[in-house]
């Protein structure tokens, strides 16, 4: 019996693409370098954390460590400001979170995002304190695919890894949920493929955020 439900957040409870690709494509442009003028590329380029990002949208010949940490400021200085624009909650989500709220799970969220993003964004779209347990990326947490974070968050919950089930878009989610031992679901209308979810190890995969109530 699953206890508990832990989402990722960009391609899974919200569609970012585009504030992330307005945003990095604003800090190419200031710097002189060509932007990457189609959205669908950034679909690739997320979830591995901002620096990440910002050096694989950079040309290959700038991606220095020091040209990373200056461009991935000014992106992070530019997301501060436009991370709602055009940013939204996937249809669904909202009243399925009520849902599994009102069946007693509880609900969490973990992301590569870093932290100072994820906390603000997640009360932003569906309100302080709403979430158990907000986590984004922290210096001192690996990352996932790494499972820090999952322990974490289950302690926090006061409950073991088993009894949580992790829901995200990408290979690292369902390998994020694999390692440390949760239950991982793949979700279609993210950025990554059904493929990519299955060579990863979903348990399931989702084409609707309802469908996610008849799983427990």
């Amino acid at each position: 019996m699953l206890k508990a439900f832990i989402f990722d957040l960009d391609g899974t409870l919200i569609d970012s693409l585009a504030d992330i690709a307005g945003c990095i494509n604003r800090m190419l442009e200031t710097r002189g370098f060509p932007p990457c003028q189609d959205i669908s590329m950034f679909r690739q380029m997320v979830g591995d954390g901002m620096e990440k990002l910002v050096e694989r949208a950079l040309p290959e010949a700038e991606r220095t460590p020091e040209m990373i940490r200056v461009c991935t400021e000014e992106y992070r200085a530019f997301y501060d400001g436009h991370w709602q624009d055009e940013t939204r909650p996937y249809e669904g989500i909202t009243e399925m979170l009520a849902s599994l709220k009102e069946q007693g799970i509880k609900i969490g969220v973990i992301s590569n995002k870093a932290h100072r993003f994820t906390v603000p964004m997640t009360e932003h779209f569906f309100g302080q304190g709403y979430f158990d347990v907000i986590l984004g990326q922290r210096a001192e947490v690996p990352r996932k695919p790494s499972p820090e974070g999952a322990y974490e968050a289950a302690s926090l919950l006061r409950l073991s890894v088993t009894e949580c089930a992790y829901i995200g878009d990408s290979g690292i989610d369902m390998a994020f949920a694999k390692s440390a031992g949760m239950v991982g679901i793949g979700v279609d209308w993210g950025f990554r493929s059904v493929e990519e979810l299955r060579e990863h190890g979903a348990t399931r995969i989702i084409s609707l955020p309802s469908d996610l109530l008849e799983i427990n």
